[in-house]
């Protein structure tokens, strides 16, 4: 992150780097949003819609599960799945070298 302020400082063209960490920071990065995209999407269209009526029938503390499903779980799902991407994030982002935190547990 620190090469970014040194790129636009120098004045010349940037040297050539080895970049090859980043397209493995990016594919690790995409393969989780999908990955988390891909369950929100399970929940939230095929249990809040398709698979409504089958669902219905399972009645959990007298409310049917494809009326809660389509409701409120899928927020709920959603909110577990950002907080799942930030902290897995966390730790892409230390592997790399890359992360905000200094040594404290602060921000920069």
């Amino acid at each position: 992150m620190s090469d970014v302020a040194h790129e636009g400082t120098s004045g010349g063209p940037p040297e050539a780097e080895d970049t090859s960490w980043r397209q493995r920071y990016w594919k690790k990065n995409l393969r989780l949003m999908i990955t988390l995209l891909a369950i929100w999407f399970t929940v939230s269209f095929g249990f809040g819609i398709l698979l409504i009526e089958p669902l219905n029938n399972i009645v959990i503390l007298g409310f049917p599960l494809g009326l809660w499903f389509a409701q409120q779980g899928s927020i709920y799902v959603f909110v577990i799945l950002i907080l799942v991407y930030a902290l897995w994030m966390d730790r892409i982002d230390d592997e790399f070298g890359v992360a905000e935190r200094n040594d404290e547990g602060g921000y920069k």
